[in-house]
């Protein structure tokens, strides 16, 4: 059950908002009593961070095994990584929507829960552009924390308008974000 209330509620969340979503709406979608949804949560923004945490801690796992891959040069990896980005949108689309849009709706208290997993992420990706520039696969002339910012923002952006439905596969978007990040596009 505590699965079914995290499924409708992302549901929910994306369709109405988190504000706009009352717990009623979300025992009404399912057919069940308040009781049952405070037996597996405190409040409906304990919901809302088991939420996040179930996304941010599923993509940092999926990014960690990306960067211990010893067989990957640094450009397979990030590759790799703006794939994985792309294509959760594709497999967990809702998620990811709620995740970018809804984190302000959290209190600090739990917010302290989710930064660490953010952080976290922003690192290990920071660590893939900090090996490429050694290696003298990247440019070695900028701040790798800028260039981790910059991917970051492209694809954490591309829950907004990427329909993994539409003309371009999620494939061919990240294809085309690497050779953005790579060469610029400049003729």
């Amino acid at each position: 059950m505590k699965e079914k209330i995290l499924e409708k509620s992302i549901i929910l969340f994306e369709k109405k908002g988190f504000s706009e979503t009352s717990i009623q709406d979300i025992v009404d979608a399912l057919g069940v009593t308040k009781g049952t949804f405070y037996y597996y949560f405190k409040s409906k923004e304990e919901l809302l961070m088991d939420i996040h945490l179930g996304y941010i801690n599923d993509i940092v796992h999926k990014q960690k095994k990306i960067v211990e891959d010893a067989d990957k040069d640094s450009k397979a990896k990030l590759f790799e990584v703006v794939f994985m980005l792309l294509s959760s949108i594709k497999m967990q689309g809702t998620s990811a929507r709620v995740f970018y849009r809804e984190m302000r709706n959290l209190s600090e208290e739990h917010l302290s829960q989710i930064i660490p997993a953010r952080d976290t992420f922003f690192f290990q990706l920071n660590g893939i552009i900090d090996e490429g520039m050694k290696k003298g696969e990247f440019r070695n002339d900028l701040r790798s924390d800028m260039i981790t910012f910059a991917v970051l923002g492209a694809c954490n952006w591309s829950y907004q308008w990427f329909n993994p439905n539409g003309p371009v596969p999620d494939y061919e978007v990240a294809e085309i974000y690497l050779e953005i990040f790579l060469n610029g596009i400049s003729a």
